[in-house]
């Protein structure tokens, strides 16, 4: 048997192990990526890779983080007041969340720093309306995920010279995407998830946690108050963290580098003693990541995603260069694929593929390439999708089977709006 093939049955046995409920998917996760080392799918050194990997380091820092400014009373009072002003209202309190996520998802490129943001207030709010968390992390996460640099804002006005450098690279350079048509491609769904996620998404979220979950906050009156100078240095901590985040580049800094200095001061101000930082840190929720993280390499590194993508062409020529036919094709497949997948090793797959394509019939590939890209970073349904997808089922007890459960209708909305608009605004003949 082949390394594909043994990587192909080990993802299949783990996607089972995570929607069976027997074992913790962090276990499952841990069981996985032994197992592709063990068989020689990754190697011993790149298994090793991904428990320093940035990202790890970075939730673990946004998690100790986000406990100290848990820890404030300002924390509350903002939570309350968010509560105030949606007059008992669950759908206001969440559209007002909504909006901040996505807003923040426009100028800081990473979906988990955003929600790492988000969540303290998010949750510090629900516990003060009754309501459990697990009933509004989901649409909150995902939110910030679907929409992330859908507008020519920070990291988003770099997206048309991206798509470009592929066309470039191919040398197919009759038709190059302009600078705002990635937003105009992307905008409808934007509109919608706000929509959805604010008013809709509750009906599916599940009204108590489904498994253990560390992140919930305890309750005011249950912390000892801190004192001025730590309440003001949390404060200013947890918002100048924020702020670093979205300009860190300019900064020239690292968001891992600006998570850990920031979980540093929480200790360092006496806002959370040593022991209250560390047991901030969700051991489990990292696990799963550095697991998901390791397959997704295995699937790009044993050559996957090059397997399915060489069999697109065939389904197109089948379709006979139908717009909407191919156009669904190239966000279906990419979709499915960046769920198991890294969305940036799923777009290097498929750009060069629908440039072909097009290259081949005398086609544009603009609307193929927006697609792609929409598909790419719309993967929320499973935990080697996103590092956010982890943090969101830590935060909210979610389990596989009730991520999917949440949002598969999404995900069809998102599918047929994406292809017909797009292919509509940018056909390919």
């Amino acid at each position: 048997m082949d390394q594909l093939a043994v990587c192909l049955l080990i993802f299949a046995v783990t996607v089972i192990g995570y929607c069976s409920g027997l074992y913790s998917i962090a276990t499952i996760s841990q069981t996985s990526l032994i197992a592709l080392t063990l068989t020689g799918c990754l190697s011993a050194k790149q298994a090793l890779g991904y428990y320093s990997n940035s990202n790890v380091i970075m939730i673990a820092g946004m998690c100790v983080v986000a406990a100290g400014f848990n820890r404030t009373a300002f924390c509350a009072r903002l939570a309350n007041r968010i509560s105030h002003l949606a007059q008992g209202s669950v759908k206001k309190m969440m559209l007002g969340y909504v909006l901040i996520g996505v807003l923040l998802s426009q100028f800081i490129q990473s979906p988990v720093v955003v929600f790492g943001i988000v969540a303290p207030m998010l949750i510090a709010s629900a516990e003060s309306m009754g309501i459990s968390p697990s009933k509004v992390i989901f649409p909150v996460g995902v939110a910030t995920i679907c929409t992330c640099c859908t507008l020519p804002l920070g990291a988003g006005a770099t997206v048309a010279g991206e798509l470009n450098g592929y066309i470039e690279s191919y040398g197919y350079t009759q038709y190059m995407v302009g600078f705002l048509d990635p937003m105009m491609g992307r905008l409808p769904m934007l509109i919608i998830a706000i929509i959805y996620f604010s008013f809709f998404a509750l009906r599916f979220s599940p009204d108590k946690p489904i498994l253990p979950t560390s992140l919930e906050t305890k309750k005011t009156k249950d912390r000892a108050p801190l004192s001025s100078f730590s309440e003001i240095a949390a404060i200013v901590i947890f918002f100048g963290d924020a702020i670093a985040l979205m300009f860190a580049k300019r900064l020239g800094l690292q968001n891992w580098e600006v998570c850990v200095a920031g979980a540093l001061l929480m200790v360092i101000c006496k806002v959370l003693k040593p022991k209250e930082a560390s047991g901030s840190i969700p051991v489990s929720m990292l696990l799963l990541i550095v697991g998901s993280q390791a397959m997704a390499g295995a699937l790009s590194v044993t050559g996957a995603g090059e397997f399915i993508g060489g069999h697109i062409a065939s389904l197109v020529k089948l379709v006979d260069g139908n717009s909407y036919a191919v156009g669904f094709i190239f966000f279906l497949i990419p979709f499915i694929m960046t769920q198991f997948m890294s969305n940036r090793g799923t777009m290097l797959i498929f750009h060069p593929i629908a440039i072909a394509t097009c290259a081949y019939i005398g086609g544009n590939p603009v609307g193929l390439m927006i697609l792609i890209q929409a598909a790419c970073l719309s993967a929320f349904m499973t935990p080697m999708a996103t590092s956010a997808v982890p943090y969101i089922m830590e935060c909210g007890g979610y389990n596989q089977t009730s991520m999917i459960k949440q949002g598969l209708l999404y995900s069809v909305i998102s599918c047929i709006v994406s292809v017909g608009w797009i292919m509509t605004l940018y056909p390919i003949l």
